[in-house]
């Protein structure tokens, strides 16, 4: 695995922070060429290190009032992949964890209302083969959304 240097973390906290900054400002504030940088954030993503990038869509502004966690406890355990096959199928959940503890999987997810809500954990999730419980724990709001601190 490739070693990532100083200029490497430079780079990242100040991406992290602001993803649209263009290269030619990152490349000002890190003292490189703006061919460096973009040389330097394309292997950081061969590497996967940066695993992502976009825009961070608010879902109150889409209509998706309610957001939750489902512990989901499987009859087995080695049903993950064919259970998390069947959740990826559902827009609404936002993230999956396999888990060790109580539930064996923990989702995300958001619902337009509490039918909504109904629907989902009723209708689909309680509905995939292998689902034996689910505990859902509301979210009434989220202050902190940032990455690891890069040192």
């Amino acid at each position: 695995m490739e070693k990532i240097d100083q200029l490497d973390r430079k780079i990242l906290r100040i991406i992290s922070q602001n993803a649209r900054m263009p290269f030619k400002d990152v490349a000002e504030e890190c003292g490189v060429s703006r061919a460096a940088i973009h040389q330097r954030v394309q292997r950081l993503i061969d590497m996967n290190v940066i695993i992502g990038s976009g825009y961070i869509v608010n879902p109150k502004m889409l209509g998706y009032q309610i957001s939750v966690y489902v512990g989901i406890t499987l009859e087995r355990g080695s049903m993950y992949k064919e259970v998390v096959k069947e959740l990826d199928k559902i827009p609404e959940i936002v993230e999956s964890q396999y888990t060790l503890g109580p539930y064996t999987v923990l989702i995300k997810l958001f619902a337009k209302n509490d039918a909504h809500l109904m629907e989902l954990l009723n209708g689909k999730i309680q509905e995939i083969p292998g689902v034996v419980s689910t505990e859902t724990l509301t979210s009434l709001d989220q202050h902190i959304r940032r990455t690891i601190p890069i040192e």
